[in-house]
């Protein structure tokens, strides 16, 4: 079976499979984005051997992208909640406060917009695209040509210094 065939079987179960992958993921973009890589692994695999069950094959494939998705992306939640000692996350200001609790938060804010102010304009990127717009690890190495593990001892060396601002306003 060759590419024009799995072209056939791609389009007639894409949406099934978009849907199946937003089940497991639970977003859309992400599954589009795994449904785009299911597409080029399931061609590669192609141009390398002949594939005798090739629907099977391309629900497989893709589910196992979903998965690879999700244990990478619990392994991302697991050690970034590892960096951060306990004690600082037991120390965020709840909304209803007191004014000096406040106070005080609003002095940590500044602190760290500060330090992260002196971060590299690489860093700042890493830091934005992971913390605020909520991309994995392997999107920013893409979007940044660099490796994931650059991403990650990049983005632990942030949490360091978010760490050490709010352990100096304790």
């Amino acid at each position: 079976m060759g590419q024009s065939r799995f072209n056939q079987v791609f389009l007639a179960q894409r949406m099934i499979l978009l849907r199946t992958l937003q089940r497991m993921v639970s977003n859309h973009s992400t599954a589009e984005d795994l449904l785009q890589d299911t597409y080029l692994r399931v061609t590669r695999a192609l141009k390398e051997r002949a594939i005798d069950h090739l629907e099977p094959f391309v629900y497989q494939t893709a589910r196992n992208l979903a998965l690879d998705h999700l244990r990478a992306q619990r392994i991302q939640g697991r050690t970034l909640l590892e960096d951060v000692p306990m004690e600082v996350l037991e120390n965020v200001v709840e909304p209803q406060s007191s004014a000096e609790d406040a106070t005080h938060a609003k002095r940590l804010l500044e602190s760290l917009t500060a330090s992260l102010g002196k971060l590299t304009p690489r860093q700042q990127k890493i830091f934005t695209l992971n913390r605020l717009n909520g991309l994995s690890y392997q999107q920013i190495a893409e979007q940044l040509g660099v490796s994931a593990s650059t991403v990650q001892k990049e983005l632990k060396l942030i949490m360091a210094i978010c760490v050490g601002v709010a352990s100096r306003h304790e």
